[in-house]
């Protein structure tokens, strides 16, 4: 018997040590100079686990399985994939296809081996195999160092972004540059079928062109341009689902009961005068309190309405989100000159019922060469309409809510609410119903039209004018209602209604010589 404890034991300790998985620190440098590495994304492999890289190029990761596999990668760096060990010191060698990138700082156009500033380049084709209503919810852990958050709301309309820290005055909000325009108005209007590339500028150095608008840092978005060859006309659809990954668990009914009995027991108060609507069937055996049953009420009002009921208020006011978007683009181009045209329909019904946000976008990009190819005249427009139906800021009444107290009277016509002691949180679904017809509506015209003029070799003026057009219109109508005690008699209308126009004139002349291998480059701007 005992050599079969031994025999069982010896299996069994392995295996608890494998369950438990290993600490694995490291250091992660540059092969190039050896210097450290901070922000680089150290992933379990297979998982969405991991970690990345602190100050000083070192990290920690607990609980690692011993068999699994390291991923760690860095923008500009070629990743590496080894097996898991206590300690681990990996080097890094740069890519050099990344290096010939060509990116926009400021105003120009540069390789980005030849920079020496903080920009991060996004690879757009795998952003976009994760669908986002905004277009920067897409850095959302690739870009290291950028903190990207959103609220869940069906346009993304509320994601923040964090490049360089949160500022004194508590302002984290990057400068946009889109075609060269700058700008700080929301993202969820721009078409993410319409972006080319997206660049950060996180350094000072990079963004200073753009002066104090810069000190957030800056995100410089350039979108599609026709491609030479035979016209191109794509399509583009996709449906998707979103739910949420991880829901609080409220009590039901009997279990609030419960909990409720055993706080006033614990306060030495009896549990039968409480103003919640509960009973209980309770005894002392022994100097022990036990409870033997939660007793409810048919009706929870004297007028016999309002019956008791065990309503999960998160299931009430949620469901399955689905999105949609069709996106239709032609795009040409020849040595003289190219054209895009986009025309985007996307509906995006949140996983809060009722919640909505509707997009249409259009966009005419083009470009064309004159005068022996010296004279260069385009635009970039995009012309949006949304429609979005917010969330009334249900989620904290829902937690709140009595699981007692039911959606709807008995009639089914009415709304349950707070009776008697209980808390005055609304009731959830009546908040949501009510505000269903209340959405905002929001037009914007967005873009620029340019004209570079090449005076001698390699010195070209550049003239564009920007513009950034915007209409809000919001109708907010209050209802009378009655939910338990609480109610209204009366009901009011409020429109909100905001016009915004602005415009940018950049004038630029930029010099581009070649002197012993090395370019020179001179740039004026007003």
């Amino acid at each position: 018997m005992k050599c079969n404890i031994i025999f069982f034991l010896c299996l069994w300790f392995p295996l608890l040590a494998t369950a438990q998985g290993i600490e694995v620190k490291g250091t992660v440098l540059s092969a190039e100079d050896n210097m450290p590495l901070p922000g680089a994304s150290v992933i379990i492999s297979g998982t969405s686990a991991g970690t990345t890289t602190d100050i000083d190029g070192t990290f920690t990761l607990k609980n690692v399985p011993s068999t699994s596999q390291l991923t760690i990668s860095f923008v500009g760096y070629q990743p590496q994939t080894i097996a898991a060990a206590p300690q681990i010191n990996i080097t890094l060698k740069q890519d050099q296809t990344e290096l010939e990138t060509i990116v926009v700082t400021g105003y120009s156009s540069q390789k980005k081996a030849d920079i020496t500033g903080a920009v991060a380049v996004v690879d757009m084709a795998e952003a976009n195999k994760q669908k986002q209503p905004n277009v920067v919810q897409s850095l959302q852990g690739r870009v290291p160092g950028v903190r990207v958050s959103t609220d869940g709301s069906p346009s993304g309309g509320n994601t923040g972004i964090v490049i360089r820290g949160v500022g004194t005055l508590n302002n984290t909000a990057p400068l946009l540059v889109i075609d060269g325009v700058p700008t700080k108005s929301g993202m969820h209007e721009l078409n993410p079928n319409d972006i080319e590339t997206i660049q950060v500028l996180k350094d000072a150095a990079s963004a200073s062109i753009y002066g104090s608008r810069a000190s957030n840092g800056v995100i410089i978005i350039t979108t599609k341009k026709g491609k030479n060859g035979r016209m191109r006309i794509n399509f583009d659809h996709y449906t998707s689902v979103s739910s949420y990954a991880n829901r609080t668990k409220v009590l039901n009914a009997e279990q609030f009961g419960q909990a409720l009995w055993q706080a006033n027991v614990n306060d030495g108060i009896d549990p039968n005068n409480n103003n919640l609507s509960y009973r209980f069937d309770w005894s002392v055996a022994n100097g022990r309190p036990t409870l033997n049953k939660v007793l409810f009420p048919e009706y929870l009002d004297a007028a016999q309405t309002i019956k008791s009921s065990n309503t999960d208020w998160y299931d009430a006011i949620s469901r399955t989100g689905i999105a949609q978007s069709y996106d239709l683009s032609v795009s040409n181009g020849s040595e003289k000159g190219n054209y895009v045209f986009s025309l985007n329909y996307y509906n995006n019904e949140g996983i809060v019922k009722t919640t909505e946000f509707t997009r249409i976008s259009a966009r005419m990009n083009s470009s064309y060469k004159y005068f022996n190819d010296r004279l260069t005249i385009g635009e970039n427009f995009s012309m949006n309409r949304t429609r979005e139906v917010t969330d009334p800021g249900v989620l904290d009444p829902a937690l709140r809510a009595l699981p007692i107290i039911p959606v709807h009277t008995v009639d089914g016509s009415g709304w349950g609410g707070p009776v008697g002691g209980m808390n005055d949180r609304q009731n959830p679904v009546r908040l949501l119903e009510y505000n269903k017809d209340n959405p905002y509506k929001y037009i914007r015209l967005f873009g620029n039209a340019f004209a570079d003029l090449e005076v001698i070799k390699n010195l070209h003026v550049k003239s564009s004018f920007g513009i950034d057009y915007g209409y809000y219109n919001k109708r907010t109508l209050q209802r009378s209602y009655k939910s338990g005690y609480l109610q209204n008699n009366q009901t009011s209308v409020t429109i909100d209604q905001s016009v915004s126009d602005k415009w940018t004139w950049s004038n630029t002349t930029t010099n581009i010589n070649q002197l012993w291998k090395n370019n020179f480059i001179i740039l004026y701007g007003n």
